[in-house]
């Protein structure tokens, strides 16, 4: 075994798929199984007790949720947490995006009869990534405590030209900040807003039907060929495993490849931004692994649109902004609680470059 194993707490109620998950991970030399936990109270327990790296969280179990447990953690005792869970319905999966948006990591399908080797590499490697993310407190209060008004006088688009649409990328630790972000922006908001969410099957299914509940706005999944200008403050979201992209001002669902292991991408959407809207367009990269987003952001950079890049203290995972950073793409680059209140004022105002 390795000299510091990946350490991880494992939350099922069910105690064959325990056993299975158990037997996954100590089948690894770099992971050491510390603790069980049948229900969330006893999770919790175990959870102050062993200070695991990771925990992997189950939804529906008894005494308490997974999803109270994983609200409770990350208040008191932040640690990073993989919701493994079976969850289909409705119901079920709106307790799995609450869960995200209280600070779990990432989501996995358990393990539901033979599932082989590719679940089991899956599994494995997921809880290594997530074992290097940091875990910070309950990101749902600690983030609202950042929204702020803007500051008189601020302008956030580089031309004359008024912003006509806009277009938001995230991916792991994606949920909280998009929900804080849209909060922040008046359900009047006058421009279109499209977005990108890596968030994989079967777990997408009802996340619009989701945020269209925690925000002011109008969310639904794009359907090809519908028109981009549409109903004020509308939020058109990319469904799972297609492109999203804007040609001749309407929406183009695509399978094209792949970009950065990623479909649907954050690029192909800024892409066509950029090419479609030149300076009129606006976009935002938030928290996520990888690179998607960052080459599509500095597309629109380079049109004249506004671009703004999420800081890495209130990222989640600082991969994608950073990376946008780097390759000079973001003109602002601000905390979550500063996003929405600047892309509120795209309707009206200009854009300087902030340091």
């Amino acid at each position: 075994m390795s000299a510091t194993p990946v350490r991880v707490l494992v939350a099922e109620d069910s105690m064959t798929v325990r056993r299975r998950l158990c037997e996954v991970l100590e089948g690894d030399a770099e992971i050491q199984v510390v603790g069980e936990a049948g229900d969330g109270s006893r999770a919790i327990e175990l959870c102050r007790e062993l200070r695991p790296d990771v925990v992997t969280m189950d939804m529906m179990m008894p005494v308490m949720s997974g999803l109270a447990a994983t609200e409770f953690i990350m208040a008191h005792f932040p640690t990073p947490i993989l919701i493994v869970s079976s969850s289909t319905n409705r119901g079920e999966l709106f307790k799995t995006y609450e869960a995200l948006a209280a600070g779990a990591i990432d989501v996995l399908e358990k393990p539901m009869g033979y599932y082989g080797d590719d679940w089991d590499s899956r599994f494995i490697s997921t809880v290594k990534l997530v074992s290097r993310i940091k875990a910070i407190t309950h990101p749902r209060a600690r983030l609202n405590n950042y929204i702020r008004e803007p500051a008189q006088g601020a302008s956030v688009h580089p031309s004359g030209q008024l912003c006509r649409v806009v277009g938001i990328g995230a991916s792991t630790g994606g949920p909280a900040a998009i929900v804080n972000v849209l909060k922040a922006i008046p359900g009047d908001f006058p421009l279109p807003i499209l977005l990108v969410l890596h968030i994989g099957q079967p777990f997408a299914s009802a996340f619009a039907e989701w945020l269209d509940g925690q925000t002011p706005h109008r969310v639904t999944y794009a359907r090809d060929g519908e028109p981009v200008i549409g109903v004020p403050g509308r939020v058109l979201m990319a469904p799972a495993d297609v492109h999203m992209e804007v040609a001749a001002g309407r929406v183009r669902l695509t399978a094209a490849p792949e970009r950065h292991s990623c479909r649907p991408s954050v690029d192909v959407l800024f892409e066509s931004l950029a090419r479609e809207y030149r300076d009129a367009a606006a976009a935002c990269l938030l928290t996520g692994m990888g690179r998607d987003g960052a080459s599509g952001l500095l597309e629109i950079h380079r049109a004249g649109g506004a671009t703004i890049a999420q800081d890495e203290a209130t990222s989640i995972v600082y991969g994608m902004p950073r990376e946008a950073i780097l390759l000079g793409a973001a003109q602002r680059v601000l905390p979550i609680g500063e996003i929405g209140s600047a892309l509120a004022a795209l309707s009206s105002s200009r854009f300087k470059d902030r340091p």
